[in-house]
This record gives structure tokens, C-alpha cells and sequence, in this order.
């Protein structure tokens, strides 16, 4: 952080990966003082406002990320990476939760920074993500010594194609609760206060995901995000599902004041079975093209893709049989493709029953990644 007149500068990278786009910034480079260290990235960021205006966030939950990278801290690892999800109406940066598609751009940004020589033809960077206390993979394409930007993969809700990244995360299971599965029920039974009851899956894995029968909510599962979020009746639900959930598993406290920026998780999602549906740019996806689809819900409002934290639970959850998820499944060879409102995205885990307790041995996916700007935000001085 460098002191400029009435101004600090602080170097910055702003990076999409996957569907999310956010920004990274140096450890080195913010207060020790954590009150301090968030006001001054709350500031970069322009929040709490909704627009982020003032600001260099995109006004939106998948555009407003945020990674604080350093040294490793554990053996192993590369770069240590503390994912934050900056709220947009309140003056609060959530560090409770973890993004699997901004780690891509982690995963890249370490591979460009040095912090770990480039191997070819593929170079393996260990995170050690700090608030899951787990380690990522990714696996960046090298060619004649430099990283290999230029490629012909693509993914759902993002133009274009380039280089495949992909994402292997350790040991997923029980990543804030302690188990893959909470309750230990494979469905649990949420009552809500008018006295609706819905069956759902608790799994947690990479984040904890509650998944409910689309049908159950009074939804085909194919909805689209204007409908969902103008739908208020629904969301309602939605959020009474997912905080009664979390309850149940530990994540809220009884006496808590809850809304969806305030307590990211658990998440919930939407499944359904696979069947033809439009996405957000009017092309038809086929029920065979699909293995199962889900709507997932993120701060309150139907995500324009799906995270792939929720996908990676969603497939770990298709393979213990008798949750919802594996009720749903159509098929399951070299992992499963999830119907999103963007398209489909692919995603595998590897699952083992060890002494009547599910462990998640890996979960894996491919993302891409790219660096879209690098230099310095500006902050007022009087905010230190």
C-alpha cells in the first residue's frame, strides 16, 4: 500500500475465472488490522452500494470477489488463498464460504506471479485455501515455457474459448461441518414455520448445498433467473429452506438475525430431472444433453450459471444413493453434466463409503481463467 497524497494506491489484479470475476490483492499489501483491511477493500470495491458505482466491483454477486493472496502456509502449497464474497447493500465481506471458479483465476494468477516455476507441458499449483482449510489443484497448460493462454475449451456463460484449467479439490468432504453428510440422514425433513414441510439433501462438500425437489417448491427446475428472481413468494421459501437447514446443521444460530448477505451458508439449490430447456440466450439444451439440472441460489438471487462449489457437491451427492441428487440422475459415467440457466457444465467425484461415514476422496472440473487488468486502486487516505 503506498501512500499518494490524499489517496493510498494498492496494486491490484482484476481476473475472471470460471463464470465469477473479482479481484485479487497481496497480503502484504493490506493493514495487519483486520477491521481496517476490510474497510479498505470494502472501499475498492464500492460497497455497500448495490451499482458498486464507486468502485471496482460489477454490481452483481458473481462480480464482486475477492481473493487475498500470500506465501504458503502449509507444507506443499504454493500460495495460500483466502477467498472473501463482498456484500453489495451491507458493509460486510464474507469469508465463511469459498468460490470454486474464482480459485481458477488464483490458480493462474500464482502460475503469471512466480510462485511456482512453469513445468511443461502442465504446471501443478497447491493452494491451500484458508477458509475451507483444504487444498486445490490446478492444473495450467504450459507450451514452449510460457503459460498456454490460447485454446479451444469453453464453458457456459462465458464468450469465447481458451486453455482448459482444471480443478482438483482434496479431500471436499465435511469442509465446514465436519461430514459429507451433517445430519448424518441422506434426507432430512424442514418444517417451516406456516407448517410447509419439504424433504432436502444436506451434503457438504467444498461448500454445504441444500438441494430441494424443484417440483416441491412449485417449479419445473427450467426457470430462468428473471423468474425466480421476481418471483418473491418462491425465494421466500427458498431462504426459509435454507435457514432452517442451516440451523440443523450448525451454520446459524437459533437466536441469529438471518438474510442472505449476512450468512452465505448453507447454499441451496433447485434439482430436477433432465428434460429440454431454453437458456438465458435462447438456445435449447436436450434431455440427453443433460444428466441432471439444477437452479442454485446465491445472496438471494438465482445465479445466471452455477457455482461450481454447488456443482461439485451436486455430483458428490449423485453418488450416495438415496439423496435427492442420485434419485434424480439419469446417468453417471466420467461424472455428470448439470443443466444450468447458461448451459451445462461437467463435473466429477470421487466418493468411498469408509466405516459408515461417506468420504469425498477428490472433486474435479475444468474452468478458465484470464487476467483482464493489473494495476493500482485508489482509496481515500482518511478511510486508515
Amino acid at each position: 500500500m503506498y501512500d499518494y497524497g490524499q489517496l493510498y494506491k494498492i496494486p491490484t489484479v482484476l481476473m475472471r475465472g470460471g463464470t465469477s470475476k473479482g479481484i485479487i490483492l497481496r497480503k502484504s499489501d493490506l493493514p495487519a488490522d483486520p477491521i481496517l483491511r476490510d474497510e479498505l477493500i470494502l472501499r475498492i470495491f464500492g460497497s455497500p452500494d448495490n451499482t458498486q458505482i464507486d468502485g471496482l466491483g460489477g454490481g452483481t454477486s458473481t462480480t464482486s470477489k475477492l481473493a487475498i493472496v500470500g506465501p504458503p502456509t502449509r507444507a506443499k502449497a504454493h500460495i495460500d488463498y483466502t477467498f472473501g464474497q463482498v456484500s453489495l447493500d451491507r458493509q460486510v465481506i464474507d469469508y465463511h464460504v469459498t468460490c470454486g471458479n474464482f480459485v481458477t483465476a488464483v490458480g493462474l494468477y500464482a502460475a503469471e506471479e512466480g510462485y511456482v516455476p512453469l513445468t511443461e507441458p502442465i504446471t501443478y499449483v497447491n493452494i491451500y485455501n484458508t477458509n475451507i482449510e483444504k487444498m486445490v489443484v490446478a492444473e495450467i497448460p504450459v507450451k514452449d515455457g510460457q503459460i498456454q493462454y490460447e485454446g479451444n475449451f469453453s464453458i457456459d456463460g462465458v464468450p469465447g474459448s481458451s486453455s482448459r484449467i482444471m480443478l482438483h479439490f482434496l479431500n471436499a468432504g465435511g469442509t465446514f461441518t465436519g461430514k459429507t453428510l451433517p445430519t448424518n440422514h441422506l434426507i432430512d425433513h424442514i418444517k417451516l414455520d406456516d407448517g410447509r414441510e419439504f424433504d432436502v439433501s444436506i451434503i457438504d462438500c467444498v461448500n454445504t448445498l441444500v438441494f430441494v425437489r424443484a417440483e416441491d417448491v412449485g417449479q419445473e427446475g427450467i426457470e430462468l433467473p428473471n423468474e425466480v428472481n421476481s418471483n418473491s413468494e418462491l425465494l421466500n421459501t427458498l431462504e426459509g429452506i435454507r435457514v432452517k437447514a442451516g440451523k440443523l446443521v450448525g451454520l446459524i444460530k437459533e437466536d441469529e438475525e438471518v438474510s442472505p448477505t449476512t450468512h452465505a451458508l448453507p447454499k441451496i439449490a433447485m434439482v430436477t430431472n433432465p428434460k429440454d430447456f431454453k437458456t438465458i440466450n435462447g438456445k435449447v439444451v436436450k434431455q440427453q444433453e443433460v444428466d441432471i439440472i439444477s437452479r442454485y441460489i446465491t445472496m438471494g438471487s438465482l445465479h445466471r450459471a452455477h457455482a461450481v462449489s454447488g456443482a461439485m457437491a451436486l455430483a458428490a451427492a449423485a453418488k450416495i444413493e438415496g439423496t435427492i441428487p442420485h434419485q434424480l440422475i439419469s446417468t453417471f459415467q466420467n461424472g455428470i453434466k448439470v443443466g444450468h440457466p447458461s448451459g451445462t457444465l461437467h463435473v466429477d467425484a470421487t466418493v468411498e463409503k469408509r466405516e459408515e461415514e461417506w468420504k469425498i476422496v477428490s472433486v474435479a472440473n475444468g474452468r478458465t481463467a484470464r487476467r483482464l487488468m493489473e494495476g493500482y486502486a485508489y482509496v481515500p487516505a482518511s478511510i486508515l
